[in-house]
């Protein structure tokens, strides 16, 4: 795991994005979205990350841009873990 500050400049302005998009779904839904089952969570964030990734390279690496179905069982669980770190932050 690698300290923020030494998170490259990329990665952390997607990871802001992120942040921004999931804040933003929890508040256009009067915090409903909080409702959603803990897979829809991790989905939400695992549809928004690939969005930056193409922002950001125009050949993205394959695991960068991976479908949910293709995602390893621990990264669809961390993307539910930031969903609900963020919704947890915004409460």
């Amino acid at each position: 795991m690698t300290p923020w500050e030494d998170t490259p400049e990329w990665e952390r302005a997607a990871a802001g994005a992120v942040y921004g998009q999931v804040r933003q779904f929890l508040e256009v839904s009067d915090g409903h979205a909080g409702r959603l089952t803990r897979e829809q969570k991790g989905r939400f964030v695992a549809t928004c990350w690939p969005a930056q990734m193409y922002r950001h390279f125009k050949d993205p690496k394959p695991g960068y841009v991976a479908d949910w179905a293709e995602l390893p069982e621990w990264q669809r669980e961390t993307d539910a873990d930031i969903f609900e770190a963020i919704e947890k932050g915004v409460s």
